[in-house]
Parts: C-alpha cells; sequence; structure tokens
C-alpha cells in the first residue's frame, strides 16, 4: 500500500462547468487528495478522516481490518486504484488505476447484523444523488447495490459487517463504494464490456470531479446515517428503483427463477411475485431485468 497524498487543499477546487456527457476540465493538477475531499465536506460528515492511498489491495479490507484493531467510526479509505478490489458474491470489482473512485467507510452502528440492508440503500441513493448532483444524469438503482445510467452498470456498492461475539449487534460496518467516473484507458474486461459504463465519457479527466465526487456521497450519505432508523431514504430508493415492476430472474444457487418484482419494503428487500402466484421476499442475492 503506497503512502497517503499530502497535497494540499486548494480554493475553488470544485469545477462547475460541465455538459452532461464530457467533463469539462478546469486548469488546476490532479487534486485527488484527503485534504481535497475533506474541503468539501460538512454537516454530519464534516469530521470524517479520510485517508487516500495510490493503490490497495481492497479499500474494504483496509478498512475491516483498521476496524478490527479498534479503529474508531468515521475512517474513510479512498484509493487510486485496487489490486483485488471486492464485489458481491466474491467476484473481482475492476478497479483501474486514475478513472475511479474506490472508498470504504468505517460504522460503528447501533443496529442488528439484518439492518445492513439500510446501510446498502442509503449509500445506494446517496450516490445515485451525487452522480446527478455533478453529471446532470439519471442514476437508477438495481437491486440490491448496482447503480446504472443508461442501463448499464457505473458503481457497485459492497456493505461487510462484523457482530459482537457472534451475535446479532454490529461490532463494525464497511460500505465500500465503486465508481466508474471516466472510461478505463485499458478498456473493460470483456466479461463485462457489455454492461459497464462510466459516469463521464471519454478517458479521464482532471482529479476535481472525484474529489467533488467522493464529496458528495460522503455528505448526503451521512445525513441519511444519523437517523438510519427514520429511513428517510427510502422513498428515494424505491422512486430510482430500476427493477419495480419489471419481469426478473432470481439467481440463486440452483439455478434462476422468473419473477415480477412487485415492491421493495420497508427493509429494503425486494417482494417478487412467481409465475404460480406465490410471493416471496428478497434480502440478499442476485437478480437480472429480463428484457
Amino acid at each position: 500500500m503506497q503512502k497517503p497524498s499530502d497535497s494540499d487543499c486548494k480554493g475553488g477546487f470544485f469545477i462547475k462547468a460541465r455538459t452532461n456527457s464530457e467533463y469539462m476540465p478546469g486548469n488546476g493538477a490532479d487534486v485527488f487528495s484527503a485534504p481535497v475531499i475533506s474541503c468539501g465536506l460538512k454537516g454530519a460528515a464534516s469530521g470524517l478522516r479520510v485517508e487516500c492511498y495510490g493503490s490497495v489491495e481492497s479499500t474494504n479490507l483496509e478498512a475491516c481490518e483498521r476496524a478490527a484493531a479498534g479503529e474508531p467510526e468515521g475512517l474513510v479509505i479512498a484509493a487510486e486504484s485496487q489490486t483485488s478490489g471486492r464485489g458481491r458474491g466474491g467476484k473481482r470489482f475492476f478497479s483501474p488505476d486514475g478513472s475511479g473512485l474506490y472508498f470504504s467507510i468505517l460504522l460503528r452502528p447501533d443496529c442488528r447484523l439484518s439492518d445492513c440492508g439500510l446501510l446498502t440503500a442509503a449509500a445506494a441513493v446517496a450516490v445515485t444523488e451525487a452522480i446527478e448532483a455533478v453529471s446532470g444524469k439519471e442514476a437508477k438503482i438495481k437491486w440490491v447495490n448496482d447503480i446504472l445510467i443508461g442501463g448499464k452498470k457505473v458503481c457497485g456498492i459492497l456493505t461487510e459487517a462484523s457482530t459482537v461475539g457472534g451475535g446479532t449487534r454490529l461490532d463494525y460496518a464497511v460500505v465500500g463504494i465503486g465508481i466508474n467516473v471516466f472510461e478505463p484507458e485499458v478498456g473493460y474486461p470483456a466479461e463485462i464490456s457489455e454492461t459497464a459504463s462510466s459516469v463521464f465519457n471519454g478517458a479521464r479527466g482532471q482529479g476535481e470531479i472525484r474529489a467533488e465526487l467522493a464529496a458528495f456521497v460522503l455528505n448526503n450519505f451521512f445525513e441519511y446515517y444519523k437517523n438510519l432508523d427514520k429511513k428517510v431514504f427510502l422513498t428515494a430508493y424505491k422512486e430510482r428503483s430500476a427493477v419495480i415492476g419489471k419481469e426478473i430472474k432470481v439467481i440463486g444457487a440452483s439455478g434462476s427463477r422468473a419473477a415480477h418484482a412487485v415492491d421493495i419494503d420497508g427493509a429494503c428487500r425486494l417482494v417478487v411475485r412467481y409465475g404460480d402466484g406465490t410471493e416471496g421476499v428478497l434480502s440478499s442475492g442476485e437478480i437480472s431485468v429480463r428484457l
């Protein structure tokens, strides 16, 4: 793991001139750094401790290790790239250098393991709001943890947690967020080339936009997190759903099953209706939208 960046905070580091499809770079250098991200934090997020690295194995792994060692809530680990970024179901999250935003948030919430879905949902709404604020593009949420633009994935969210003494109360939770901000210079791997996209068209631009996007996400997320039990993000989560009302496939270890996505309930679980008329509630797992 490389040493964190030591760049100073620059006045006026957020660049506002951009269109719906292209980032309009300013004149400054790449300022993706902990001080610059911290300059954009406010409200419930203003006291976060942000660390930026050139490359890590996984920001989630680093944050989980720090949590297990007793690190207090409020640490944010960000990186320019990940060599083994974590995705859902043990998959690897493609995290090339310089084109994306990869960070993990260490939390110590007073809640149960079963409430982790609320953390993921709050993060998903925070990300969609941030993407729309900086790009003007509409972002949708594909249950449970993917963010889409134009039907293609631009962000994945992975929440990992540890309980107290193996019980049901959380010791800590780590919310990992990976956003494809610009198209990677190396392109996307073949297995995701048809389904992955980026927030902005074209190759990487200057770093102000990634710092701005990170600050937006953190500000929005911590406003939701401080009142997690009130679930004020739930309405937005449902309104931004890319699956409610759609025909889907529920993918499990024994195969897939056709279903209709009926609703998202108060615990952010997906309510589905199968072809035989029976209904089920999914708290985790994988689905695909049938085209």
